[in-house]
């Protein structure tokens, strides 16, 4: 099979047929405009406030935490360098267990500690939960519009997003693995963004795991679609860069003004429960294995709640 990894988009005859899926899809582009907004705000405030040394010090820990998930992303990869396929049931039993890992890290180290931080900031348990609320709408319209105007393709599903004609397929994957990975990379750096190692350790240790897992079902799903295991280990591994890219991104976001921070902290959660709901949660049941992936979740988000618990 033919992979070539040049990106073959020509803006001439791709613009029009941007306008023209803007035009069918108005509710995600006007969701994906406002989402970029409040991002590009939270970003810019957070500038006038990285000199200050425990910004330093909350950049480090971001970074650390996120290279922690690139490196257990690659290490789950690897194994697909000796194997095609897993059994179809353990395979959707370990992305369910991820998944539940992801839904108790977006509750118990993202939304709970937001609520808190936004309650203590307005004085109002109701102001704070309206705070972090809000925040979780931003991350949902980021990752629907994204989602919707990003070209990319899943190993079941086939290929969509505006464009993805005109991309050679290896992108097409590698768009859709950057989907998934940018919301955990940015939940790790929104959970240090207040130097809190209560939050951040616990959240960072099971993005870290629930990685392993995530990394070799994407190398196997792009051993199955064609790739050699090189190229399908390598691809599933790059990926992982953006999860340190994310902590960057999300320590960002989250830092300068204080009532950043619960925002912050909601917006990631919103996004990461967007991709376990859209994306994980569904590829888990399409091969008719429900009942293993769903005890793999709850498996999943009783991990999550212990390290939680021990580490927070």
């Amino acid at each position: 099979m033919n992979t070539p990894t040049s990106l073959s988009l020509s803006g001439h005859s791709w613009w029009p047929e941007l306008r023209s899926h803007i035009v069918d899809h108005k509710l995600a582009a006007f969701g994906l405009a406002v989402a970029l907004l409040a991002v590009l705000l939270l970003l810019g405030q957070s500038l006038l406030h990285l000199s200050d040394s425990p910004s330093s010090d909350k950049l480090k820990l971001a970074l650390l935490g996120g290279t922690a998930g690139f490196v257990a992303t690659t290490l789950g990869a690897v194994p697909a360098l000796f194997f095609r396929r897993l059994n179809a049931v353990v395979e959707d039993s370990l992305l369910g267990l991820a998944a539940g890992m992801m839904l108790a890290a977006s509750a118990f180290s993202l939304i709970l500690p937001g609520i808190e931080a936004g309650s203590e900031l307005l004085h109002s348990d109701a102001l704070g939960s309206f705070v972090v609320v809000g925040g979780m709408a931003l991350g949902v319209l980021l990752m629907l519009g994204l989602d919707a105007f990003t070209p990319h393709e899943h190993d079941k599903t086939g290929p969509c997003g505006p464009g993805h004609q005109k991309c050679d397929r290896i992108w097409l994957f590698v768009f859709a693995i950057a989907l998934h990975n940018l919301p955990e990379g940015m939940a790790v750096g929104v959970s240090f963004a207040n130097g809190d190692m209560s939050v951040g350790l616990p959240l960072a240790t099971a993005i870290a795991l629930q990685d392993i897992p995530e990394g070799l079902a994407v190398a196997l799903s792009l051993r199955a679609a064609g790739f050699n295991p090189g190229l399908a280990v390598l691809v599933a591994a790059a990926s992982g860069i953006l999860e340190p890219l994310g902590a960057l991104m999300g320590v960002g976001l989250s830092s300068g003004f204080a009532l950043a921070y619960p925002v912050g902290l909601g917006l990631a959660a919103g996004a990461m429960l967007f991709v376990v709901s859209h994306e994980v949660i569904p590829e888990t049941h399409r091969n008719g294995h429900q009942t293993p992936a769903t005890l793999g979740l709850m498996l999943g988000f009783a991990v999550m709640m212990v390290l939680d618990t021990s580490l927070g």
